[in-house]
């Protein structure tokens, strides 16, 4: 079992980057399922509807979220209009939408779920024992489970990894825009990345205009934040090859590609 891994699409380049570049990736790698973090994706700020289909129609069997769940304010009454989305499943048990989810890909079924770190982040339930919780569920159904662990901490990212190892194939970071050199696979079989990266502007700051974020960091002035549209675009994925028996990762691949 093959399965392609994009980390955090950032807004209009980000997507056409994927367009552009996924199909040539699909017939290089063949994957079996790919799966996206969605949560920058409508101008860098959560998701609508049609960037959801938009996403689908590229072929993402999966579509993760994060800390930027919310913030298109009509996803709370349209998310379960989106099927293949999974957002961050330590939000309160009576948030709308799915805490995880369990795909079929060619007769095996494949079990995603999504969380959000607390670490200099919003404080939400425990990730932890979200993890355990549902982890033992899935693995009623299935051993091969993907967690997407959108956290801002590398040092919570690896403690879940480490939490996790043997009972899931892979725990994957995102949230932080940064691909990092770190992948592995643990002793029992976890693979395991700080973070995937970032599919958007090459010439940016974690894919938004360096004018804004500069200013802000030089004269602590507020300053809003938007995704570079056009240039060169980088695009950030791994591959994960998993035994579809045991649910252990056989392989963990980085994938480093620019436009430029």
């Amino acid at each position: 079992m093959k399965v392609l891994f994009v980390g955090d699409i950032i807004g209009k380049l980000g997507r056409k980057i994927c367009d552009d570049l996924l199909p040539g990736l699909s017939r290089e790698f063949e994957p079996d399922l790919m799966v996206v973090n969605g949560e920058n994706s409508a101008h860098g700020y959560g998701i609508t509807e049609n960037i959801y289909k938009d996403l689908v129609e590229m072929g993402f069997g999966v579509i993760t979220m994060g800390n930027h769940v919310w913030d298109k304010k009509d996803l709370v009454v349209n998310i379960d209009k989106m099927p293949l989305l999974v957002r961050p499943a330590n939000y309160p048990p009576t948030v709308p939408g799915k805490d995880h989810i369990i795909v079929n890909v060619k007769g095996t079924r494949v079990g995603i779920i999504n969380l959000s770190g607390r670490t200099f982040m919003q404080a939400l339930d425990c990730p932890f024992r979200a993890a355990e919780r549902i982890v033992a569920e899935i693995r009623k159904v299935t051993p091969l489970i993907i967690v997407d662990m959108h956290a801002e901490a590398t040092s919570e990212k690896c403690a879940l990894a480490w939490f996790l190892d043997g009972k899931v194939s892979g725990v994957l970071g995102t949230h932080t825009h940064v691909m990092t050199a770190d992948e592995r696979i643990l002793p029992g079989g976890t693979a395991f990345i700080s973070d995937i990266g970032m599919v958007g502007a090459y010439e940016s700051i974690i894919g938004m205009n360096r004018t804004q974020i500069l200013k802000r960091f030089v004269t602590q002035l507020p300053e809003k934040f938007e995704p570079v549209d056009e240039g060169p675009g980088l695009f950030n994925a791994v591959v994960l090859e998993i035994d579809p028996q045991s649910g252990k990762a056989l392989k963990i691949e980085r994938i480093n590609r620019s436009t430029l």
